[in-house]
């Protein structure tokens, strides 16, 4: 199994923007520290959930401090980007790091996000389909040029190339993958042959349907059953991990803390258009995680992931480490993932 940080940047209550900055940057070192897979960045703006506007630009600073673990986005949103800017940004990720970049892209939701940078809500409606294609071919092809519905413009070469050949590992570009949440989502990302990020709210049962479906989609869109194998194999699936000696004690902890967080957080979102939105209760939904995800002592939180693996066939995580809301209890919190629980699932 392979397991990574699922970092946030978010914003606790009373905490500044910096100070979650700092703990989201001090919690990547330690990942790798720590022996760590991947660390996973997510992407928000205008709202404290998270105070990362850009995953590829956290992604960049991270790449040239750290020498081996894995930086991924989770996820740079597509709808607010021009898909030749990311796959540029992709690229030179990819190339400048030997490899170890992973662009992951998603949707995102109908927030004042697409006012703001005046892509519009047909963006986040209609076009991802055509985006995430216009980004594949960018990150795949050697020249691109568009005539869709949204991007036309005239061929142009592609620089720098992410397939250049470094090495063995940069030689077939960044890897892409398609955070989904919805079954439009998911088969969209089986078609192209590109795995899936699954997020923290779903339980197993329900990732394991989302793993079928994509399976079935993938193989009617004609990909051979050992690419779909392959493919699969990438899949990751998003939790929260809190570490203590007692799971009581683990579960206080982020119940103290989470609640407050995803109240500002979630309701600090704004609709494009006004639509009505439900909100998540906070305590409710830092309970359901707490029961979803691996919170207890080390080896409690092993045999969570080895059955999450096991009912889902996802070996890959990245699990949420900063629910404490505090640096010190964050960086104890992934020094302990990596001493304690990694080694009961080798």
């Amino acid at each position: 199994m392979r397991v990574g940080a699922f970092i946030l940047a978010a914003q606790f209550p009373g905490q500044g923007q910096g100070e979650a900055l700092h703990r989201a940057v001090r919690s990547a070192y330690v990942s790798e520290e720590a022996g760590l897979d991947a660390v996973w960045l997510a992407e928000h703006h205008f709202v404290p959930y998270g105070v990362c506007p850009s995953a590829v630009t956290l992604a960049a600073l991270l790449l040239g401090r750290t020498r081996r673990i894995g930086v991924g986005t989770a996820v740079s949103v597509l709808p607010t980007a021009h898909p030749v800017a990311l796959g540029e940004q992709a690229a030179l990720l990819h190339l400048v790091s030997g490899g170890r970049f992973t662009l992951g892209v998603g949707r995102g939701g109908p927030w004042v996000d697409l006012e703001v940078f005046g892509t519009g809500l047909r963006a986040y409606e209609r076009d991802f389909p055509e985006s995430l294609d216009l980004l594949l071919r960018w990150l795949r092809e050697p020249r691109v040029g568009a005539a869709g519905e949204r991007y036309a413009f005239r061929e142009v070469p592609v620089v720098p190339r992410p397939g250049e050949a470094l090495g063995e590992r940069t030689a077939s570009g960044p890897p892409v993958i398609v955070a989904c949440t919805s079954p439009r989502s998911v088969r969209l990302a089986a078609e192209r042959g590109l795995p899936m990020l699954l997020g923290m709210h779903c339980g197993d049962d329900e990732k394991a349907e989302v793993v079928e479906l994509w399976r079935k989609s993938a193989l009617a869109a004609g990909h051979c059953p050992d690419e779909v194998a392959a493919v699969a194999a990438e899949h990751v699936s998003a939790g929260v991990v809190q570490i203590a000696d007692a799971r009581p004690e683990a579960a206080e902890t982020l119940l103290k803390a989470m609640p407050g967080w995803l109240r500002q957080g979630l309701d600090a979102h704004v609709t494009v258009d006004g639509r009505p939105r439900r909100m998540r209760d906070p305590l409710a939904y830092a309970e359901l995680l707490c029961g979803l995800h691996p919170v207890g002592p080390p080896r409690l939180c092993a045999d969570r992931l080895a059955a999450t693996a096991e009912r889902t066939g996802i070996r890959r995580f990245a699990l949420l480490v900063e629910g404490s809301g505090d640096l010190a209890a964050t960086e104890e919190n992934v020094r302990r993932l990596g001493a304690e629980v990694l080694p009961l699932l080798s």
